[in-house]
């Protein structure tokens, strides 16, 4: 038996949310090069246009909110007229407070200063939009008696963070890893666990990926502290996951399901 055919892809449609930020592409890119048709699926239809545009092939965007049942069920809809079927779906949507961002303040980032807005937005996104589209889309392939739903999880739904990365060389902190993106994240691996159960004698395979940090223009100090923590000593690149989705997506994990896949460099082996 080939080793490549299992990986194979083609005649699947893959449902990618969050699909227009960094990883969301790389995510639509991988699955698209093993042979999926590619739904890419983002807040703004113009940016999914796009993105499907330089994919190629059979590829197409769909705009949708993950956090509204009826906007989700419209993009179900809509492709299951014009594919037929639903294969894989790649919960990707999150919010991520990132340390590079000048909004988010030392003050407002401690928890105890925390806005209480921006955690439920949060909860609303990450942990409410990947129960709509995994309850709307796994529903379908539960039917069908196929398929594989991806959960994109974190290192920090595995691990605490460690508030001392985000210090500068001269001790003073920059910014503070907020609660909720660990808790949400901690969710979606207990979700994914909860739905691999549930729907497995249906053929539906359910599991998480959860990605170590990216490089992505954080500050140098950032950059090397995280790499030094790292047994393969660098933070991740957008690449880095792509095999290991293709491989959850694809009949080379047809006896995988309910587990988590972390892609961290070693990050939370320590």
């Amino acid at each position: 038996m080939s080793l490549v055919a299992p990986f194979d892809l083609s005649g699947n449609t893959a449902i990618v949310t969050g699909a227009a930020g960094l990883l969301g592409r790389f995510h639509c890119r991988g699955l698209a090069g093993a042979g999926a048709r590619v739904v890419a699926t983002d807040t703004d239809q113009d940016a999914c246009e796009e993105l499907a545009s330089e994919l190629g092939g059979d590829a197409f965007g769909i705009a949708a909110d993950v956090t509204d049942p009826d906007s989700v069920r419209s993009m179900v809809d809509e492709v299951l007229r014009r594919t037929g079927r639903i294969d894989v779906l790649v919960n990707n949507a999150a919010i991520n407070d990132k340390v590079e961002n000048p909004a988010m303040a030392l003050e407002s980032s401690r928890f105890e200063n925390y806005p209480l807005a921006l955690w439920k937005r949060s909860l609303d996104v990450n942990v409410t939009g990947v129960f709509l589209c995994s309850q709307l889309i796994g529903t379908e392939m539960a039917r069908a008696g196929r398929g594989s739903i991806i959960n994109i999880g974190s290192t920090y739904g595995v691990v605490a963070p460690d508030q001392s990365l985000y210090q500068d060389p001269d001790g003073r902190q920059q910014f503070y890893k907020s609660a909720v993106y660990p808790t949400t994240k901690g969710a979606v691996l207990a979700f994914t666990r909860f739905l691999a159960a549930y729907w497995g004698q249906a053929g539906v395979r359910v599991n998480s990926l959860s990605p170590g940090g990216v490089e992505n223009g954080q500050d140098e100090f950032f950059i090397g502290e995280y790499a030094r923590r790292t047994p393969l000593k660098r933070m991740a690149v957008p690449a880095d996951f792509m095999g290991a989705l293709v491989f959850l997506a694809s009949d080379a994990s047809a006896y995988v399901t309910g587990a988590n896949l972390p892609v961290d460099g070693g990050f939370t082996i320590w």
